[in-house]
């Protein structure tokens, strides 16, 4: 029988792992010597706090590049071979707004079994809290970083939430948010609604929406923050 694919999910910060992440998760690890990771430090960082009672040094992890062309393929003996393996992101959920889903994708093509594991979404918790459309939503992912792109983007993207009353997320590099959030300011409609998402299971966690005019009297702080923005017109 071949191994499984478990998507494990992590911490979106340096919140308490019980507090967002459950004890099956914790219980599944304990069963996995092999992982698939973005960054090798923080993968080992994240197992040691979640409770591992391995020895992380027993363990073995696959890089994973962002580029798909690099998806590492070593793994997939093991799996034939009755091994599980562990899907571990730098985003929280594996496979949503993350290179992992190249993985995902090679397992189901080899007919391995993929597992997905309950932990937070940046991305589902923003839409929750946002109280914009749940019903009809997009994620764009990120925003062009050339400002006259970026402005005519943001524009097309209010022109789609208006055409088919559908809420648009998307995201940017945190060094980035604050030259972000003034083109939204800029470009799109004053009544047009703006969630702001920052920081999400953290202790300095922000979820606020307003309209566009009100957020341009008092713009919070987000720089360096990990934040969500939702759009609705």
């Amino acid at each position: 029988m071949k191994g499984k694919l478990y998507l494990i999910p992590v911490t979106l910060g340096d919140s308490n792992v019980s507090d967002v992440i459950p004890e099956k998760v914790v219980q599944i690890i304990n069963t996995i010597d092999h992982y698939i990771v973005e960054d090798e430090r923080s993968a080992r960082r994240f197992l040691k706090k979640a409770g591992i009672v391995k020895a992380i040094q027993d363990l073995t992890f696959f890089p994973l590049d962002k580029h798909a062309s690099s998806a590492p393929k070593g793994f997939f003996p093991l799996l034939d071979q009755g091994k599980h393996i562990g899907l571990l992101s730098e985003a929280g959920c594996p496979g949503v707004a993350d290179p992992g889903s190249d993985i995902v994708k090679m397992a189901h093509i080899k007919g391995i079994c993929v597992v997905p594991l309950t932990g937070p979404s940046s991305i589902v918790l923003a839409l929750m809290a946002s109280g914009l459309n749940g019903q009809n939503f997009a994620f764009r992912g990120y925003i062009p970083v050339p400002k006259h792109e970026r402005l005519k983007k943001i524009k097309d993207l209010e022109s789609i939430s208006a055409r088919e009353n559908q809420t648009q997320i998307f995201i940017e590099t945190p060094y980035r948010n604050r030259y972000l959030l003034e083109d939204i300011l800029a470009a799109t409609s004053p009544s047009t609604k703006l969630c702001i998402a920052c920081d999400l299971t953290l202790e300095t966690e922000f979820v606020q929406t307003k309209t566009i005019q009100e957020w341009a009297k008092n713009i919070p702080d987000i720089h360096k923050r990990p934040t969500i923005f939702l759009l609705h017109r």
